[in-house]
Parts: C-alpha cells; structure tokens; sequence
C-alpha cells in the first residue's frame, strides 16, 4: 500500500524553556492509503493534540514542535510553508471536531458552510448542486431544502452529518474523525459509524478515528493505536489487539466495555486518572493504576518494543503477563 501518513518520534510542548510542559511524548505512527487506524484512550491522553499536529492546527506560541517529524506524502508538514499548509488543510487532510453543535457557525446556513469549504479546494463546484450532492451522499434527507437550514433547525445527528458532508467537500485523503459519534444517542452513533465505513469504501480515502471507546473500533478498524499520558502504549493490528490485548492499559479499557451477553456483573473501572501533563510519574506512566505493576515500574520508563510481526507493546513485563 502507499504511505500516506507518517508520524516519526513527535514530541510537542506546550510553552517553552523549563516551564514547558510535554503533551505528546515520541509518538510514532503511519496510515497507509485507504486504511482506517483507531486511536484510542482516556481523555487526556493526547489524542486529539496528536491529530490537530497533522494539520499544524495548533496555534504556536504555545505549542512547539520540539521532536520528530509529520510526513503527508513523504512531505514534511513541520517544514511546510504557510501556503502549503492552506493546500494540505482540507485538500489532504480533512478533520471532522468534536461536537458538531460548537463547530458550525449557528448564524449561517449549512448549505453556506459547505460553499466554503468547496471556494478553498473545488472553486468551480461551489454551487447548490455539489452542496446537494454531498449532503445526499451523507444521508440527509430533501437535501435540496436542508441546505437552507440553520445548524440550530437540525438534530445532533443532522449537525454530525453536516460536518461530515464539509470534511468531505473539499475531497480529502486522510479523514481524521475526532469522537464523531460524542453526545449522541446509541442508535445515530451507529448511523454515523455506518456512514463513515460507506463513504469511505466509496471515496478509497484514509480514515484515523479517535475514540475513548475499544467497544467501536472492531468493526470499524485495520489498525488500532493505544495511547495513554502522551504516549503509545500499544499498536496492533484491531482484531488480534481485540482477542489478545497485551498492555495492563489496553485489558483495562476492554474489561470497562460494558458486555450485552452472559451473566450481569458488575463494570469494571479503572482506578484513578489519566496523570496531568508536567505531572507523569518518571517511569512507566500507567504504574499508579497498573494492577500488575512490580517495583521496577516506578522508575523504569518502557519502551515501545515490538513483540511479535506488527504488534508493539509499551510494557517492562508484557512478555511475562499472558494476555486474557
């Protein structure tokens, strides 16, 4: 497959000199063309830090690119001059936010916002056509009418749809689908899941999915990405990740999935919270809440270290702890 993105030993700070504090930590990662790549954990973990750093999203000051390197298309975004980023912003890296409610423009029609999108990377389809086309394309129902609409005059689910349909105008190739299915309901975030699976066989493009939520990923997911205070604690692929999970962290999310077959038991939460950033412990970042942690975790930072072909593992002992 063709490399469309790689990710090589990114370390972003937030501030600089001694009061700067490390949100993302040597986070390495590549999506090929056409695949879909989960990246999940808690919140705070870096997620969404590390998706906005694709697209140098993140305003600097504060943020600086201390480490590493992002290459779309074997091109290196950190070195990008402000023109190139306008091109690749959109017309190869497309990102649909969090909250759709908070991220449209509530004083203009949808059919507008869409139109925006559509003057920056297709000009010569910025009509109510192509704006009909996509809104159709992402299931919304007399798109010729809803294109009138005020973000406010639709469901949550419409307003999803609608961002979707932007992210889309401009004909990206790598999708980044920050929590798109957060505050709705069981039955649209299924819809909206099943939409991102259609347009993407549809269009061949790349999608990465942030989530907190490993109950998602199977059917969604080539690969799956774990990371955890800043960091990847884990990367497989998402059906052998999902049958044998090999980080203390990864086997703690599953088991806080709740189950829908078998006997009622209980849902197991993790103990505690992700650690602040400038505040991780100094060896393995998930020692105060591991439950199979042993003393040299304390001040023994992991390493992300390959245990079988395309399974890493970040773990002092994953070797010796049977996956369950």
């Amino acid at each position: 497959m063709t490399r469309l993105l790689e990710i090589n030993n990114l370390k972003l700070d937030f501030g600089a000199g001694p009061e700067a504090l490390r949100a993302v930590d040597g986070i390495s990662l590549t999506i090929d063309a056409g695949e879909t790549v989960c990246l999940v954990g808690e919140s705070g973990s870096g997620k969404t830090v590390t998706a906005l750093s694709i697209g140098r999203l993140l305003p600097s000051p504060p943020a600086n690119y201390t480490g590493g390197g992002i290459f779309l298309n074997g091109r290196d975004v950190l070195k990008m001059p402000a023109r190139d980023l306008q091109k690749i912003r959109g017309g190869v890296v497309s990102y649909i936010f969090q909250e759709p409610g908070a991220a449209l423009n509530p004083v203009f029609r949808v059919g507008n916002q869409i139109k925006e999108s559509l003057k920056l990377h297709r000009p010569a389809r910025a009509n109510d056509v192509e704006v009909t086309r996509l809104l159709k394309l992402v299931g919304i129902p007399a798109p010729e009418t809803r294109l009138r609409n005020y973000p406010f005059e639709m469901s949550g689910g419409m307003q999803q749809r609608v961002m979707i349909a932007t992210a889309l105008a401009s004909e990206p190739q790598l999708l980044v689908a920050d929590e798109p299915t957060t505050a709705l309901d069981v039955t649209i975030q299924a819809q909206i899941l099943d939409l991102l699976r259609d347009v993407k066989e549809r269009l061949g493009m790349a999608i990465l999915l942030i989530t907190h939520n490993l109950g998602i990923v199977g059917d969604m997911a080539d690969r799956v990405a774990v990371m955890y205070a800043g960091q990847i604690v884990e990367l497989a692929p998402a059906r052998e990740l999902l049958m044998r999970p090999f980080h203390p962290y990864t086997r703690a999310l599953m088991n806080s999935v709740p189950r829908l077959r078998g006997e009622a038991t209980r849902l197991s939460a993790i103990p505690g919270t992700v650690p602040r950033i400038g505040n991780f412990p100094p060896g393995c970042r998930f020692y105060p809440r591991c439950p199979s942690a042993r003393p040299e975790c304390a001040h023994r930072m992991p390493e992300l270290e390959q245990l079988e072909p395309g399974r890493w593992v970040r773990c002092l002992y994953a070797g010796e702890i049977s996956p369950k």
